[in-house]
């Protein structure tokens, strides 16, 4: 095939002598009009037809034929046997074909490339022409239509009259702005497909490979194509007047005598307390993407942190449950305390969170309800049991194992130590993110949460699914409750007001309250911005009361920008 490639070489060069002439005088071709690009792909078709192309079939055919429930065991076997065999033959021709291939497709692609880079030039050039006329006709035609309404109205002698002249001209400039934007529109849309036409064709040339480069100039491109100053500020806004408030402090803690807040330790220590408030946030982040809420979440810290503390307690207890006698669990070993313990945190939960499912599932009673029953349920049940009396701090030398902190050096003067308990806190993000992102479970939480009728009636079992939101939500505050012991001493009124924080959290990360729209890493970086926004008011020594006055404002304002997405979406 040396004639061949010698051919298109020829024919390739003769067509760059012809794209500089062409260039001059603006008529380069779009790419799939061009002869040499013909000629390479025909090319390449012909070295791939009988080599990659059949593999990708075979391997294809073999995939249909494992499923086919049709097909008896010993037809199917000798199908895939078949198959193998033409992958085989296809892998060898691929072999032979390989380098004819790979030195085609270079040459074609920086063929393709030049002739793009011309044709792409071209087509900005006479669409940003286009830009300019339109602009220029559309200011005229705004002129022409002020001034037929001015001299309308001057002839009108009726108020009422003169108001439909009026209301007729706001109408003809909105048709024409209209017309001036669909223009423009459509003239940005020109310049954007050459350049989409540019890159898949040279992916085409590459059998369907993708370059990085490529990718990310795509992605670039129809940032910017997309890209809205009102859309962004919509969605960004509340983040880019948190960011300030953030770079404020740290401007003003040094000032203000209170030492750096821009350090490891201080985002170390932000992170720590992030992570079990990131469970709570995983768990309620379900429910609002129901169009749900959950107020017992604080009620369910308790409960398994009382639980986690009983349990975990270095001597006998001090507490006596309903009347009982202390409970001592220091015979059992350490190991199945801890078994124990996590085990019935999570259960407690996972019980009193399907008491909540069951009513909001079965009974369409919104959660908000729901969950408000089971906050005082548990309230009642731990007030009532332990008479209000803390538990005590759990063994230390289990508390060091799991909530402590390692040592990694020191920076600058500054004993740098990491927070053990960030690691299950990552570990239940990406839980968490697979559960949504990569599960039928998941894509039916969005279904459901988008319209639950819809989903109903597509086959989608709305009772368990919701069901299963709420299980889940109690599995993820089982496990933050069994980590919060290990931060405090737990009480009947360990967690209060954490739902609030969890709920906020969701909603800053842009969990609509609206249902079926949010994403993990929204709740995940709303709990890092609440912590850091408490912790930097605290560091600054701003009173507590107004902390609340701070996250008050923000929750509004997160909420209101939802209920604007949410509008314009309708």
């Amino acid at each position: 095939m040396a004639g061949y490639n010698e051919e298109i070489e020829r024919m390739q060069m003769e067509s760059l002598e012809q794209l500089k002439k062409d260039i001059a005088s603006k008529s380069v071709k779009p790419l799939d009009e061009d002869v040499v690009l013909q000629k390479y792909t025909q090319r390449l078709d012909e070295l791939r037809r009988d080599g990659v192309h059949k593999i990708v079939e075979g391997r294809q055919n073999i995939a249909v034929a494992k499923k086919n429930r049709m097909l008896d065991k010993e037809t199917r076997s000798k199908l895939i046997a078949e198959y193998n065999s033409q992958i085989e033959a296809a892998k060898a021709v691929a072999e032979k074909n390989k380098a004819e291939a790979d030195d085609l497709t270079k040459r074609a692609v920086a063929y393709a490339n030049i002739v793009s880079d011309a044709y792409i030039r071209q087509v900005n050039e006479k669409q940003t022409e286009l830009e300019a006329k339109c602009k220029t006709e559309y200011k005229k035609r705004i002129a022409t239509i002020q001034a037929e309404t001015k001299d309308r109205i001057s002839k009108l002698s009726s108020k009422e009259e003169r108001n439909i002249a009026k209301y007729e001209g706001k109408s003809s400039l909105f048709d024409a702005k209209n017309q001036y934007v669909s223009e423009v529109s459509r003239c940005k849309n020109e310049k954007n497909q050459a350049f989409i036409d540019h890159v898949m064709f040279n992916r085409a040339l590459r059998d369907g490979k993708a370059k990085t480069s490529e990718n990310i100039s795509m992605n670039i491109r129809d940032y910017i194509y997309n890209f809205k100053m009102s859309k962004f500020m919509l969605e960004n806004g509340l983040y880019i007047a948190i960011l300030i408030f953030f770079i404020i402090c740290v401007i003003i803690a040094p000032l203000s005598g209170n030492g750096q807040l821009l350090s490891l330790p201080n985002i170390l220590t932000i992170l720590e307390q992030s992570s079990t408030r990131m469970f709570y946030a995983l768990g309620v982040a379900g429910l609002i993407l129901i169009a749900g809420t959950d107020l017992s979440v604080c009620r369910m810290v308790a409960l398994g942190s009382v639980t986690t503390g009983l349990i975990l307690h270095p001597t006998k207890n001090i507490v006596t449950f309903f009347g009982m006698e202390p409970w001592d669990f220091t015979g059992l070993p350490m190991g199945g305390r801890l078994a124990m313990a996590l085990t019935l945190s999570i259960a407690f939960c996972v019980l009193f969170s399907c008491f909540s499912g069951f009513f909001s599932a079965k009974f369409k009673i919104h959660p908000f309800i729901s969950t408000l029953s089971s906050q005082l349920i548990i309230y009642g049940l731990l007030f009532f049991g332990t008479s209000g009396t803390p538990v005590g701090s759990i063994d230390p030398g289990i508390k060091d194992v799991i909530g402590g902190r390692w040592i990694l050096g020191a920076v600058n003067g500054d004993l740098i130590t990491f927070p053990k308990l960030i690691i299950p806190a990552v570990i239940a993000i990406f839980v968490a993110w697979f559960i949504w992102n990569k599960t039928t479970f998941g894509k039916n939480m969005y279904a459901v949460g988008g319209n639950s009728e819809a989903a109903a009636v597509s086959g989608i079992n709305v009772f368990a699914v919701t069901m299963g939101i709420f299980i889940m939500a109690g599995i993820f505050y089982g496990c933050g409750a069994f980590l919060e012991a290990f931060r405090a001493n737990a009480s009947a009124g360990t967690g209060q007001g954490f739902e609030l924080d969890a709920i906020a959290a969701c909603v800053v990360g842009g969990i609509s309250f609206n249902g079926g729209i949010g994403k993990i890493r929204g709740a995940v970086l709303g709990v890092i911005i609440f912590t850091g926004l408490t912790y930097c008011l605290t560091f600054l020594g701003i009173d507590t009361n107004l902390q609340f006055v701070f996250k008050g404002f923000i929750i509004i304002s997160a909420v209101a920008l939802d209920s604007v997405k949410y509008l314009k979406r309708k």
